[in-house]
């Protein structure tokens, strides 16, 4: 048959190509893209793609790869397309792919085993992490240098790991010259199909854009028909005969035009089957059957298997030839093997065989291929032989294959379709015999199960089937949690906790009760310290084991976020104990790094804290355990920096993001990591630092767990602007994104919360937020975060001193400060400079502070280094000194302060500094020669400088006494200064004047009072 079903011409899509080539310009310039291009069925996406990367080739300095997701029924097989992009990568450009991938083969080996081996590192729910990010990083380097264009077919087949990969790709790539395009059927994703909230949410990223393909009008029909048939214009009959069969779809259209054009009036019929079916119908029946068992084989089949299927050789290829004429089939571009020419044709091929034959063909594939394992690639063998038997019906061999598959899945990190063959296990249990479990089934001996299967291979004893069958669920839950489908995961751990006897197998329901207990932390849902209790309660009199060990490191470590206490102390050290007895290197460093943390919580020496964190890093060192190595550099950062020793801890912090950037973990772990640095040099002063850090983890730790720590911090440096409309909208992210409540960042957040409500001029909302956590249940510990948080809380009790909105419950609140402040326990410099200067507002807050209170708090946080609370203290001394008539003294003083708020770029301090160098007219700075004075609002009306001084106090609805308080005058002067003041804006009382100065905004910086 004369091979015409393709058009010689590339018809239409104009605005499609544009759009395409728009995104390869960007994506050249540095700003990486993607384009999702969706469309039903023989729409035309492979052919749009492929004229466009033809045309990308011939523009030079771009390189294409692409790979086709397999089709439906191809399950346990992850990362196929990518596999096959790499491939084609590794044979266009040998050691360029080969240099980029450098010192990441072990990682990208469980992609391509061309890579070499595979690392031994675990394959733990941060093997998959790794992996993604040593593929990102090789698609960094590539395109680096050139513009690369890596194009996935079929999405809609995709496997979850492939999905995930492909989006990690789109949302991390920066500054790199690639362009990333997928395409999918737009009439296979029924509502529930995983691709569709997938794409949705792929959309909302302003790097992605998606095209939809159209069917053809009858003009395009029309062309397309001409370049099949060659003829210049075809017959206006014909174009509306096959436009209207076709409905536009250019695939139909072709393959109606191939039935006309061979004189085969049966192909223009109203059945999609018929269309797809009856070019096949035509062929000798020897091809017919070759093209059956063919489409069973899979998206693509090797000749050698189809001919050790088929045993006749000869006749094979010559049907092959025959199909491969026909353009029904042809050959694979990737080896030694073919597919369908689309995937539609090999659908209805399929579909067209009888239940029995489908199950003998899939028998005959399955029972060829154990026989002969080399006829297929290594990498894909065990799926391909469980999906055989699976679709051979034959529960008996389909059971120990779909376990061999998931296996396979997990040493590549594909937990996702590790869990899909072990869901495929667990449905096929029932239906194999008893016989089969005990001599045929080997035992399942995953290292993540505790304790593990006790039936030796085969064995079998009364309870090893439901013991064996509790091990797959053990495994499934961990490839559920891992692949982040927690709520299957859940719903594993209680079927098998339904078969677990307590009584006689404690440590393994124990087991299952903390990962239960993990799944529901991560999913922020209750239940997860009922969980920790009960498996407690079932381990606590058990000889040591790992499990044991795991179960009180795990309460202890969930107590210290929360509010820790003595008894987890003690936990701890039982655990590191038992962990150290049984050898669980990993567990005992765990719950040192948790005793650590505790002792200093609880008062102990901050030093010996110091010392057993720090120990427990160096011991895990050497264990090859990056998520627990990482967690105690975290912890040490942390420590460190609320002990105020925020140099050390900027480099912790710094070592444990290199740590993780070089452990694919930084995009995992990341957030956390980056908002301690973040926060450490925002402590330091280095606000320039600060932005750039934040900057980088947008761009490295996409939302995920601790995004409230970034939200925050981004808050913070709104503050520092004075930009309290930003700050308050990442308080409200924050506080969204921290519904667990965890103390470490709840409080900081409380506190942010006070100042953008105190600066707001909302002082009642900040007792709230104050009292809101002072009246809730504090933990230990915290001291840091606590005790900035009722020095903010006292000073605005004390701007509020005679005010009427302080109201009647103001007593109450400063004797609840004082006594929230009694039960903590300082450890440090910074703490006891914190305390001091809490000492200074609770006096002030009376009208009862003196130079001597803020002398104290001075000199207590000289020694930290810390700009912040010194430049605080030094405006609070400067004030008093003020009050006590030393102006000069006080001049001084805020000198100092205005040069730490300056280095840190306090907006709001600054201010504040220079609003009282000027009411009680002290000289900081002289103005340089020449410099213009810079015109004021309201200027016009003849303000002095302290009139206008005075407006802004009555704009705030001082009394004349308030008044003079502030600005350090006597109360007749003041009345003296409205009187000026009353007469120069020519209005008839202080309410009008307050209003005037409101509506003109003669005090851009100052809020608005609360009802206005």
């Amino acid at each position: 048959m004369q091979q015409i079903s393709v058009s010689p011409v590339f018809v239409g899509r104009g605005t499609e190509i544009t759009a395409l080539t728009d995104a390869l310009r960007r994506a050249g310039s540095g700003h990486p893209q993607a384009v999702l291009i969706g469309g039903e069925a023989g729409v035309g996406k492979t052919r749009l793609l492929e004229e466009f990367l033809a045309r990308a080739c011939g523009t030079g300095g771009v390189v294409t790869t692409v790979g086709g997701c397999l089709e439906v029924g191809a399950e346990g097989l992850p990362y196929a397309p990518l596999a096959t992009a790499l491939r084609r990568l590794h044979r266009s450009l040998g050691p360029e792919l080969e240099a980029a991938a450098a010192g990441s083969e072990g990682h990208l080996a469980r992609l391509l085993p061309e890579f070499g081996e595979a690392d031994g590192e675990p394959n733990d729910e941060y093997g998959r992490a790794r992996l993604f990010e040593h593929t990102a990083r090789l698609f960094e380097r590539l395109g680096t240098d050139r513009t690369l264009v890596l194009a996935v077919e079929d999405l809609h087949w995709s496997d979850r790991s492939t999905r995930e990969l492909f989006a990690y790709l789109v949302r991390t790539l920066h500054r790199v010259r690639v362009l990333l395009i997928a395409t999918y059927r737009t009439d296979d994703l029924h509502r529930r199909h995983p691709l569709r909230p997938f794409l949705a949410e792929l959309e909302r990223l302003r790097t992605v854009q998606r095209l939809e393909l159209e069917r053809f009008g009858p003009g395009e029909v029309a062309a397309q028909l001409a370049g099949i048939l060659g003829t210049a214009v075809p017959d206006r009959q014909l174009v509306d005969r096959i436009h209207r069969r076709s409905e536009g779809n250019p695939f139909f259209v072709e393959e109606l035009a191939t039935a006309l054009h061979d004189g085969c009036r049966a192909g223009l019929t109203d059945s999609l089957r018929d269309i797809l079916l009856v070019r096949v119908e035509a062929l000798d029946e020897e091809t017919q059957r070759v093209l059956r068992i063919a489409a069973e084989g899979g998206s693509t089949v090797e000749h050698a298997l189809l001919a050790a299927v088929l045993e006749d050789e000869e006749a094979l290829i010559e049907s092959l030839r025959t199909a491969v004429g026909a353009s029904i089939l042809r050959p694979d571009p990737d080896g030694d093997g073919y597919r369908f020419r689309h995937a539609l044709v090999r659908e209805a091929v399929s579909d067209d065989l009888l239940p029995g034959e489908r199950h003998r063909i899939n028998r005959r594939f399955a029972t060829v291929l154990e026989e002969q394992p080399q006829l297929v690639g290594a990498d894909v063998r065990p799926a391909r032989l469980a999906n055989y038997w699976y679709h051979a019906h034959d529960p008996a061999r389909a059971l120990p294959t779909a376990l061999d598959a998931a296996r396979e899945a997990r040493r590549r990190n594909a937990f996702a379709e590790q869990l899909g063959m072990l869901e495929r296990a667990l449905e096929l249990w029932d239906h194999v015999s008893e016989e089969v479990l005990a001599h045929t089934l080997r035992p399942y001996d995953w290292a993540e199960t505790y304790p593990p299967c006790a039936c030796a291979a085969g064995a079998h004893d009364p309870g090893c089937d439901r013991l064996q069958l509790i091990d797959v669920l053990a495994e499934a839950v961990v490839a559920a949690r891992r692949s982040g489908d927690r709520e299957r995961g859940l719903s594993f751990a209680r079927r098998a906790l339904k078969m677990v006897d307590e009584r006689e197998n404690p440590a393994r329901a124990a087991w299952f009760r903390i990962n239960r207990a993990r799944m529901l932390g991560h999913l922020r849902r209750s239940g997860d310290e009922e969980e920790i209790a009960h498996a407690h309660r079932l381990v606590e009199h058990l000889p040591p084991s790992a499990v044991q060990a795991e179960v009180f490191a795990l309460g202890a470590g969930a107590a210290m976020l929360k509010n820790p206490g003595y008894e987890q102390v003690e936990l701890a050290e039982r655990a590191v104990l038992i962990a150290g007895e049984v050898g669980a290197h990993a567990v005992e460093q765990h719950a040192r790094m948790t005793l650590g943390y505790l002792r200093n919580d609880l008062g102990a020496d901050p030093e010996t804290a110091l010392a057993e964190l720090t120990a427990a890093v160096e011991a895990t060192r050497p264990l090859g355990v990056p998520d627990v190595l990482l967690r105690g550099l975290n912890n040490l950062a942390s420590m460190l920096r609320g002990l105020g020793r925020a140099e050390e801890a900027v480099a912790v912090a710094r070592e444990g993001l290199e740590y993780a950037d070089g452990n694919g973990l930084v995009r995992n772990i990341g957030t956390i990591l980056t908002g301690n640095l973040a926060e450490a040099l925002m402590d330091l002063g280095r606000i320039e630092e600060v932005t750039r850090v934040l900057a980088d983890g947008d761009l490295t730790s996409p939302t995920g767990t601790h995004a409230e720590f970034l939200d925050r911090m981004r808050g913070e440096l709104a503050m520092l602007r004075g930009d309290l409309a930003e700050a308050a909208e990442m308080l409200a992210q924050a506080r969204t994104a921290n519904r667990i409540g965890q103390v470490q960042h709840s409080v900081p957040i409380s506190q942010l919360a006070v100042r953008i409500a105190a600066r707001s001029g909302r002082p009642m909302e900040a007792r709230a937020e104050l009292l809101a956590v002072l009246e809730g249940e504090l933990p230990r510990g915290y001291e840091s975060d606590l005790l900035p948080l009722l020095v903010d809380g006292a000073g605005v009790e004390a701007d509020t001193r005679g005010l009427p909105e302080a109201g009647p419950d103001r007593a109450r609140v400063l004797a609840l400060i004082a006594a929230t402040a009694a039960g903590l326990v300082p450890k440090a410099p910074l703490h006891h400079g914190w305390a001091r200067l809490l000492e200074g507002e609770l006096a002030r807050a009376e009208g009862a502070d003196t130079p001597a209170h803020w002398a104290a708090a001075v000199e207590a946080l000289r020694p930290t280094g810390l700009p912040y609370p010194l430049a605080l203290a030094l405006l609070r001394a400067g004030e008093a000194e003020v009050l006590a008539g030393r102006r000069e003294a006080a001049a001084e003083l805020l000198r100092e302060a205005r040069e730490l708020a300056g280095a840190r770029s306090d907006r709001p301090l600054l201010a504040e500094i220079a609003g009282l160098a000027d009411r009680a007219g002290l000289v900081l700075t002289t103005c340089p020669a020449g410099r213009a004075k810079t015109p004021l609002p309201g200027d016009s009306f003849g303000l002095t400088p302290r009139e206008r001084d005075v407006l802004r106090l009555l704009a705030q609805g001082r009394t004349n006494r308030q008044i003079a308080e502030v600005l350090y005058i006597s109360p007749k002067t003041a009345s003296v200064h409205v009187s000026n003041i009353l007469g120069k804006l020519a209005v008839a009382g202080r309410g009008e004047a307050a209003a005037l100065a409101h509506r003109l905004r003669l005090f851009p910086d100052e809020p608005v009072p609360a009802g206005r």
